[in-house]
């Protein structure tokens, strides 16, 4: 098992000069609302609007001269393929994102704004993943998974680091959860400097392979349905690393339903004036349904990305 304290501190000072730390604002209307103190970590005021960065930026810094030079190939639903197309725009290094053919048209030109040529690939983020992996094989490229990696997960894992140092105490963390890069860093920071702080994964019910392979045991293909938080939809990598993390370290999971994510995404906007997208909506669903489970304690949401389509903004406000 990775020392995260370690690795996350170490991915700190090499990914520092290039991310933003994000605020933690305190939600008076949400706190209200659910009878908790509600922090919103806002990662979706990070660079390219979502939380990847950290985690591929810390990635494309640890490769060596040759790998860099040889060319990184990534797979992704949008966000993580903007984050590497952003670190490898800065860096000024060659590159290529697969998406899958379903993707985000907003998340898609996101990651043309970095000039990294973009591929699609089959409908299903884990098919996308399979194939840019062979991809880079065949290509003599390196490849940077968008959760199956222990540099990545290290770099979402800085996100804890600064929490622990914007409250003093954290009751638990509510944080939305697909292949399980950003739980894994999370929860592997903050169980090393506060134990007794709960981390909880949250799912769209129409995608939750992880909450279902820790049920089973192992990782396990199911079918899933397309749901509002595109960033978590889609199976899991056969023998991710961080299948274990989230065995030994996640305390527990919520489920959220595609009217639930769609009500918080719309709360959020009313009581806070703050737009995300459809993962964030999970964590904030999440507390909505389980708010007994936490009253009068600190919970942090993590507020996973902002990267939300007009026209499925259109379609939540309007139905």
């Amino acid at each position: 098992m990775i020392d995260f304290k370690d690795e996350i501190s170490l991915a700190e000072n090499r990914i520092r000069p290039h991310i933003r730390e994000t605020p933690l604002d305190f939600s008076l209307a949400l706190s209200k609302r659910t009878n908790t103190n509600v922090y919103l970590k806002c990662e979706n005021l990070q660079y390219t609007g979502a939380f990847k960065v950290r985690g591929a930026f810390n990635k494309l810094l640890s490769l060596t001269a040759a790998q860099k030079q040889a060319g990184i190939v990534t797979a992704s639903s949008g966000n993580h393929g903007a984050a590497v197309a952003f670190g490898l725009n800065k860096l000024k290094l060659p590159g290529i994102v697969f998406v899958p053919e379903n993707a985000s048209s907003t998340k898609v030109n996101n990651i043309r704004n970095y000039d990294i040529p973009v591929e699609f690939y089959a409908t299903d983020c884990m098919q996308t993943e399979l194939y840019a992996r062979e991809y880079a094989k065949q290509h003599n490229m390196y490849y940077v998974s968008p959760y199956n990696d222990p540099q990545v997960i290290a770099g979402q894992g800085t996100i804890a680091l600064e929490l622990a140092h914007q409250l003093d105490k954290i009751d638990a963390i509510l944080v939305p959860i697909g292949g399980g890069g950003l739980i894994s860093g999370i929860a592997g920071y903050i169980k090393a400097v506060s134990p007794q702080t709960q981390v909880i994964g949250c799912l769209p019910a129409n995608s939750p392979v992880m909450a279902e392979s820790i049920k089973a045991g192992k990782i396990i293909e199911m079918k899933t349905f397309p749901t509002l938080s595109d960033a978590t939809a889609g199976g899991i990598e056969p023998e991710a690393i961080t299948f274990d993390v989230c065995q030994r370290y996640v305390n527990d999971y919520i489920l959220a339903s595609e009217q639930e994510i769609k009500d918080a995404i719309i709360s959020l906007i009313e009581a806070q004036h703050m737009l995300v997208e459809g993962s964030a909506g999970v964590a904030i669903a999440a507390l909505f349904k389980n708010a007994e489970q936490f009253h009068g304690k600190n919970v942090v949401v993590i507020l996973s990305g902002a990267n939300i389509s007009t026209g499925t903004l259109k379609s939540i406000l309007t139905n």
